[in-house]
């Protein structure tokens, strides 16, 4: 490919699958994705969620990068609230050691779950997550000052760097600060209700050149759905618009098939705000994606993009992954 994709993994779960089989199926996603070409390979954090098991992507991403060779693989992301940093400080040295330039620290400041969660994982406040990402940072390099209760404590292993950290963000508040850092940006426009230009412009215009990140580079996360035609697409896509639907509803169920969203008995507000959340997709056959891809890439100029499938069938997510690289490599 002459242009960078990666794979963004929510690890969903199929109506009438085990979360556990959902996981197995991510595996052969990662497999597929090295073979493919593909960059990188994020998985997502999500709590109390049916419809999604990656509840520990550190987890598996370990076991991700174990059964590959070279794929980057990452979190995309931590949600750093949910964490005490020092935590996650130790889990990425150790996963920097067992996979030496291989892995990439996400981070984000969203809960990824609901109320109740949150309170069960003993949440901070997503208002928090600078703080939270400058102790992590300076536990990691041991820059704390000799006043700081925390001075004198190492991160282990201390002989490996903390990962490259990308800041992800869904508005673009985020992107002023992760330029200014020297850090990635992952914008989120899948789900986000804003065009990504104006963040990943505020992005680069703040950017400081850092060891990490010698130049700026910005990834754009991209919801696709791809199958030999436009008419399948269309067809695999009735799962997205229910599973949205429902996200919506606070409904947090297993993904539907395209005959179950289908068969839903949809009301014209319903519709209505279906069909507006389908300006967050691409969706169609592979001449199609390539150039909806190919447009998104013009407006806004991302260094990457980043892709997200969420699709009933597991084979058919995977055969989806592969017609847009084809497409994208012609």
């Amino acid at each position: 490919m002459d242009f960078p994709l990666s794979v963004l993994d929510l690890v969903p779960v199929p109506s009438g699958t085990p979360a556990s089989a959902a996981m197995r199926s991510s595996i052969d996603l990662a497999r597929t994705a090295e073979r493919l070409g593909f960059e990188r390979y994020w998985i997502s954090e999500h709590h109390s969620m049916p419809a999604i098991s990656s509840s520990a992507p550190e987890v598996l991403l370990a076991r991700i990068a174990a059964l590959t060779e070279r794929i980057r693989v990452g979190s995309g992301g931590i949600m750093l609230p949910n964490h005490v940093p020092m935590r996650v400080a130790e889990i990425f040295h150790t996963l920097a050691g067992l996979y030496p330039d291989r892995v990439d620290l996400g981070l984000g400041r969203a809960p990824g779950s609901d109320a109740r969660a949150s309170r069960a994982l003993r949440a901070a406040s997503g208002e928090q997550f600078s703080e939270l990402l400058n102790e992590l940072w300076a536990l990691s390099h041991g820059s704390l000052n000799r006043g700081h209760p925390y001075h004198g404590v190492t991160v282990m292993p201390d002989d490996v760097a903390l990962p490259p950290i990308w800041i992800l963000g869904s508005s673009g508040a985020s992107a002023h600060s992760a330029g200014a850092a020297g850090m990635g940006y992952s914008f989120a426009s899948h789900f986000s209700p804003v065009p990504a230009e104006p963040a990943l412009r505020r992005y680069r215009d703040a950017f400081q050149p850092s060891a990490a990140f010698p130049t700026p580079h910005a990834i754009l996360g991209v919801s696709v759905i791809c199958a030999p035609t436009d008419e399948e697409a269309e067809h695999l896509a009735a799962t997205v618009d229910l599973m949205w639907l429902r996200l919506r509803k606070g409904e947090f169920l297993p993904l539907p098939s395209p005959e179950e969203a289908l068969a839903y008995d949809y009301s014209d507000m319903e519709r209505n705000a279906i069909l507006e959340n389908r300006d967050r997709h691409i969706i169609g056959g592979p001449e199609s994606v390539r150039q909806q891809i190919d447009a998104l890439r013009a407006d806004a100029q991302p260094d990457e993009i980043m892709i997200v499938s969420n699709i009933h069938d597991p084979s058919k997510r995977l055969r989806s992954y592969e017609l847009v690289a084809e497409a994208m490599a012609s």
